[in-house]
């Protein structure tokens, strides 16, 4: 099983995904474990604060590193008090390297390999104090821009990887198999259903002729030919 901990300033933020999502879906089925923790809960003081102003000026507020590393040695404790092994602690950070799909099949080969944890790091505000890095195996970003939170970016990754774990999806590996940057990195060939023709928009022939080794020719020439215009 594939147990992920999500670390956020906005915890409600997540409350669809435990109860609409694909990822509802898989904790439901037993194949991921998905805790949502509070990082105001490690805060210091009374007011339980997570943010202060950075060393040297300039705008915004920054992360403090004591909630983060309180909150995550919180994570890392309760699943290994239950046997998991050392978690991957991912950190949602412009300047980490954008999230593909190979990364998302690594991790969800981790929830096929036996019990294994995941712990993500929702940046918010003006970023982290450097020193949280410390805590991170791997550092993420999902684009070129810039959120106001690590909290959509999380979520985002987590979905890719929990739709990949076994069980998940129905129709098993085939479900998976043939999607956009599947082992060839092509985008998806496009995909019709009934009617055959709306609005003079029609379905390609090949497609309702029956023919599956034509039908297979011509989806992989149409991923290749959206791959080349697309990326």
């Amino acid at each position: 099983m594939l147990a992920i901990d999500v670390i956020s300033v906005q915890p409600k933020m997540f409350s669809g995904f435990l109860t609409e999502s694909m990822v509802a879906r898989a904790v439901k089925k037993g194949a991921c474990d998905l805790g949502i923790v509070d990082l105001r809960e490690f805060g210091r003081g009374r007011w339980k604060k997570v943010d202060d102003r950075p060393y040297g000026g300039g705008p915004g507020m920054l992360m403090c590193c004591e909630p983060w590393f309180k909150a995550v040695e919180h994570c890392v404790a309760r699943r290994a008090a239950a046997g998991f092994p050392r978690p991957r602690v991912v950190m949602t950070d412009p300047k980490g390297r954008k999230f593909t799909q190979r990364d998302a099949e690594e991790f969800a080969a981790l929830g096929a390999e036996g019990d294994r944890q995941v712990v993500f790091m929702c940046g918010h505000y003006e970023g982290f104090d450097a020193r949280c890095e410390a805590l991170a195996t791997d550092r993420f970003s999902v684009g070129d821009f810039v959120m106001t939170g690590g909290e959509l970016a999380a979520a985002s990754m987590v979905d890719a990887i929990v739709r990949l774990l076994p069980g998940v999806l129905g129709g098993g590996p085939a479900a998976t198999a043939d999607e956009s940057f599947s082992s060839e990195g092509l985008l998806e060939a496009p995909q019709y259903t009934r009617p055959p023709e709306f609005r003079g928009m029609r379905v390609p022939d090949v497609l309702l002729s029956g023919d599956h080794v034509k039908i297979e020719a011509w989806r992989r020439a149409e991923s290749r030919r959206l791959t080349d215009a697309a990326r």
